[in-house]
């Protein structure tokens, strides 16, 4: 394993609790989670706040028409938002589920929703979770319900897989992308060890990289659980990440302070580039 020496860049300080990255359009949008805010930052730094959706803000997607997508966690919506208002795009709170996670938006502008069953973790590794489908016209449907905390989660490039970080189980999770969308045949894609996975995203090497949380560290992982590189960021949570940029070289790291509820966008320059969604 290699842990890179070189310095990471602060982006944008002065956040909560950053998550759920997204490289859109020439720039940077994330959720603010305990704030409430989806924002946006461009590469010299200027940010500004797209929406306060008055719920903790998580996974954030795209339809394929541009419009953002965001996850309002506790209140079990995915909204969509309009000229800087949400609205309801799909309405999850019937579901026997505590809160939603992160989401994936396909090139059909089919989301993916991570639902968890309970809000303590109870351990052990029975799959009780979801993860739930929403088509572009807001309906949605149960596209895996034996799901294990599912996380973090991306699309590969051809559309036909979707991976997502089981995070306290030290697991990153592989299914199949069936024609309507439904997901199949679960596996173990790769152990993380001593790694605890949160946000993800896939290069076009087919590499995954993670955030580790309180380990501190941004790493690069191989089908199967190989550790190919790792980037620090001393004293601060590594909860996500997504390869942006002009090249999609550029790490968009999310990364906390959670005893001073201070958060960052740090940036670092990789060899491989992003590949598949988000």
């Amino acid at each position: 394993m290699i842990v890179e020496t070189v310095e990471t860049e602060v982006l944008l300080e002065g956040l909560e609790f950053p998550e759920c990255p997204r490289w859109h359009d020439g720039r940077l949008w994330f959720s603010d989670v305990h704030a409430h805010l989806v924002m946006r930052v461009d590469l010299d730094g200027n940010a500004d706040v797209v929406a306060d959706i008055g719920d903790r803000a998580a996974g954030l997607g795209f339809l394929p028409d541009g419009t953002p997508l965001v996850v309002s966690a506790d209140r079990k919506l995915v909204l969509r938002i309009e000229d800087g208002v949400p609205a309801v795009h799909a309405d999850l709170s019937g579901l026997a589920v505590e809160w939603l996670n992160d989401m994936v938006v396909d090139e059909h502008g089919r989301a993916y929703v991570d639902a968890i069953a309970h809000v303590e973790d109870r351990g052990g590794d029975e799959p009780i979770d979801s993860i739930i489908l929403v088509e572009p016209d807001g309906s949605w449907r149960l596209a895996a319900t034996r799901a294990l905390r599912p996380n973090g989660i991306a699309i590969t490039p051809d559309g036909t897989t979707l991976l997502h970080a089981s995070t306290r189980r030290r697991k990153v999770m592989q299914w199949s992308i069936e024609g309507d969308g439904t997901l199949t045949s679960p596996e173990v894609w790769a152990d993380t060890g001593r790694w605890t996975p949160d946000g993800l995203c896939l290069d076009a090497e087919g590499a995954v990289w993670i955030g580790g949380l309180a380990k501190q560290h941004f790493v690069r992982l191989r089908k199967g659980g190989e550790v190919e590189r790792a980037i620090e960021v001393p004293g601060r949570w590594a909860t996500a990440c997504t390869l942006g940029g002009r090249d999609r070289t550029t790490l968009f790291m999310a990364t906390a302070d959670p005893e001073t509820k201070r958060g960052y966008i740090e940036i670092a320059t990789v060899a491989v580039a992003g590949a598949g969604r988000p």
